[in-house]
């Protein structure tokens, strides 16, 4: 109330009045006069805030970290001493046949293990970042499980270089295709498809360096190259084990709108390893597990696409996204295979490819639904002289996936999932049932597109 006597009193001296001294009535109209047009004021600033937090996409929780200030913002000592802190919690239950599931005639990581069953603990995700002064940020993910944690990520990146020019340093996930770089919280399904399960059991991982350019256009326009110790799958511990690159890996991706109601993104990746002795598992002719090591060289090709939909650009209500990828991955190098303790070893030559395609759509506020399907195809596979006990199929591993999600803020979400599992030939097919659960305590930057 002094505030506006206050106000009142100024309008009343700068506004042309022609008597000396104000009455009462005079005094009591200007101020019921200066009320009306504060609220007036106060109902513009309001109805625009709402239409700009309208018009923010956010389709779903990721709860990807805090994303890097602007380089001309100065760093202050408080923010290098408090960095920004959050934890993912994950879990849920889990119904489906017991035992491992590996797509057929697919050499994959050897250290995937079966899916639990029954109720359990997700992956929970320490994540700590923050500017470390004008010039660099720097991020950590540690991968809280049962008994065990595990350094995900740990990097620096610039903020201060021109030309759009980018560069990240340390351990970090790969700008390769699309999926790659979402953490397992932020996908929509409560799984991994078979396309990523195959190439690099969760995503592909990097202890290197990435170089990444963004155009100065109206279009999105992003290249990228990475070279890497190449440890991880494709690649292996033996590979990497060297004073060179083990690993390299080049990417490009454009996107742009649409009207206001449509936008999408598109992009080719190629990932190059030379993996000696890596591990993986097989099914042989007497349909047993069989363990090998495979040295040589391995191409991988990514094409990815996305589109999503939101009317007028407001996603708070209503929402679609489509998205699918596309691989061909080429080995051609040597395969050791050991039945019955006698090694086996000889040339072997692998041409593979699969895709999935999966649809997301909010038709209320807090609550989607979505349908994946995933297909993994053996254009061609050579074992050499192991041909005789490791069978080569046409078989095509396949699976389909049904989910409705709820998330009662970005900071919650609870989902449902029905899958049909035909990934293994001559296995009955795995229909699975399972709930997942997802909290992020602390901050989280914008969702990724």
């Amino acid at each position: 109330m002094f505030k506006h006597r206050l106000l009142a009193a100024a309008l009343a001296c700068a506004l042309p009045i022609p008597a000396l001294a104000a009455t009462d009535a005079e005094l009591a109209a200007l101020r019921a006069e200066f009320d009306q047009k504060l609220k007036a004021l106060q109902a513009a600033y309001e109805a625009r805030l709402n239409d700009l937090e309208a018009r923010q996409i956010a389709p779903g929780p990721t709860h990807e970290p805090p994303a890097p200030p602007p380089a001309s913002n100065p760093v202050s000592a408080a923010s290098t001493a408090n960095p920004e802190l959050s934890l993912i919690l994950q879990g849920g239950y889990a119904k489906r046949k017991a035992g491992e599931r590996r797509p057929s005639g697919f050499l994959q990581d050897a250290e995937i293990g079966a899916p639990s069953r029954g109720f359990s603990l997700g992956d929970s995700e320490l994540i700590l970042g923050a500017s470390i002064d004008p010039s660099f940020r720097g991020q950590a993910t540690i991968v809280l499980a049962d008994g065990a944690a595990e350094v995900e990520e740990a990097w620096f990146q610039t903020t201060s270089l021109d030309h759009g020019l980018t560069l990240k340093g340390g351990r970090f996930i790969s700008g390769i295709g699309y999926q790659n770089e979402q953490h397992p919280h932020a996908w929509d399904f409560t799984d991994n498809n078979l396309m990523y399960q195959t190439l690099f059991g969760e995503h592909l991982g990097q202890d290197g360096l990435q170089l990444k350019w963004l155009a100065p256009s109206d279009t999105f326009v992003e290249l990228g190259m990475e070279v890497g110790r190449g440890s991880a799958f494709p690649g292996s511990e033996g590979g990497g084990d060297k004073n060179g690159a083990g690993s390299w890996a080049m990417f490009g991706h454009v996107g742009g709108d649409v009207g206001e109601s449509n936008s999408w993104r598109a992009g080719l990746s190629y990932l190059g390893a030379r993996p000696k002795d890596r591990e993986s598992i097989l099914i042989d002719s007497g349909g047993a597990e069989a363990d090998t090591l495979y040295s040589g060289k391995s191409k991988i090709w990514i094409a990815d696409l996305i589109w999503k939909w939101a009317p007028d650009g407001n996603s708070r209500q209503r929402n679609f996204k489509f998205q699918t990828e596309y691989f061909q991955r080429d080995e051609n190098g040597a395969l050791t295979y050991d039945p019955n303790g006698v090694n086996a070893s000889d040339a072997y030559r692998g041409k593979q490819s699969g895709w999935y395609a999966q649809g997301i759509y909010q038709f209320m506020p807090h609550w989607r639904v979505g349908l994946r399907y995933d297909r993994l195809s053996n254009d061609s596979l050579d074992y050499g002289a192991n041909n005789l006990n490791l069978t080569q199929t046409g078989y095509a591993p396949h699976k389909w996936s049904l989910m409705t999600d709820y998330a009662p803020s970005e900071f919650s979400l609870f989902r449902l999932q029905l899958a049909r599992d035909n990934s293994m030939q001559g296995n009955p097919d795995d229909s699975r049932i399972s709930l997942q659960y997802i909290y992020s305590l602390g901050p989280h930057g914008a969702h990724k597109f």
